[in-house]
């Protein structure tokens, strides 16, 4: 691997060169002549599209609505996460981090409950916060993606800001709040809790105190057709038939013939 250094670089494919942006740095490799895949590695690569798009759908539902900046390695991250979790466990999306410096767990004692209702319960406690901030800000983001049809149904959020007093040790006693949001439609709720720290009107853009979690995962549930309980069928009794009038009458098992 070549790290190329010039004045105009390039990505993508020129030749038999292939140049591509990792770390923040841009790479040369050359194309290989021959590709030999095997059957598992064409199942890893099966499964990796599938996570790759996934994660794509799931970064175009949150990126818009973040305020926080990512870190550079968000897109490996996310992919592998979701190869871990497994193609169709959308649960297994539950507490990822697209800021991978810092978590829900560093500010909270107790975490956020998110209730199948719309409802982000904080519970009361003693928040750690960051030594220069005036204000804490608390943002949902709730998301309804439909993975089936990659679609996005809908967006909603909904915040809180914390006015913080100059605490001792760095932590403000917190006496709890709930936060709503509604995203009705088909398809898996995603909910994200972000946190900004922020001083007069600036926030502190450090990566150590920036913070957007996945915190719930509700999955849809199909509705149900009703039950309607049918009263069971009375059985019929058979009518004997009657008899036609060619048919002679019989006594004893034996027919009777009239005589005239």
């Amino acid at each position: 691997m070549a790290i190329l250094d010039a004045m105009m670089p390039f990505t993508g494919k020129l030749g038999n060169v292939i140049s591509y942006k990792r770390n923040g740095k841009h790479c040369l490799r050359t194309v290989p002549q021959t590709v030999r895949q095997t059957d598992n590695t064409r199942r890893a690569a099966k499964t990796f599209g599938a996570a790759s798009r996934k994660g794509a759908l799931i970064r175009s539902a949150f990126t818009p609505e973040l305020d926080i900046h990512p870190d550079r390695m968000l897109v490996n991250r996310l992919n592998s996460y979701i190869v871990a979790a497994g193609r169709n466990n959308h649960a297994g999306l539950k507490g990822f981090r697209f800021n991978g410096h810092t978590g829900l767990c560093k500010f909270f004692g107790k975490l956020p409950v998110f209730s199948n209702d719309g409802k982000l319960h904080i519970p009361p406690q003693a928040l750690t916060t960051c030594e220069d901030a005036v204000r804490m800000e608390i943002k949902v983001i709730a998301s309804r993606i439909d993975f089936s049809t990659r679609t996005l149904t809908g967006t909603d959020t909904a915040r809180i800001n914390i006015d913080l007093i100059r605490p001792v040790q760095h932590f403000h006693q917190f006496e709890g709040a709930d936060l709503w949001v509604n995203v009705p439609g088909k398809g898996t709720l995603v909910v994200v809790v972000q946190i900004k720290f922020f001083w007069e009107d600036f926030d502190i853009r450090d990566r150590k105190f920036e913070v957007a979690d996945i915190l719930a995962v509700v999955e849809d549930k199909p509705l149900q057709a009703p039950i309607t309980k049918t009263a069971p069928r009375k059985k019929l009794t058979p009518i004997p038939a009657e008899p036609t009038c060619n048919t002679a009458p019989v006594q004893n098992g034996q027919p009777l013939i009239q005589r005239e």
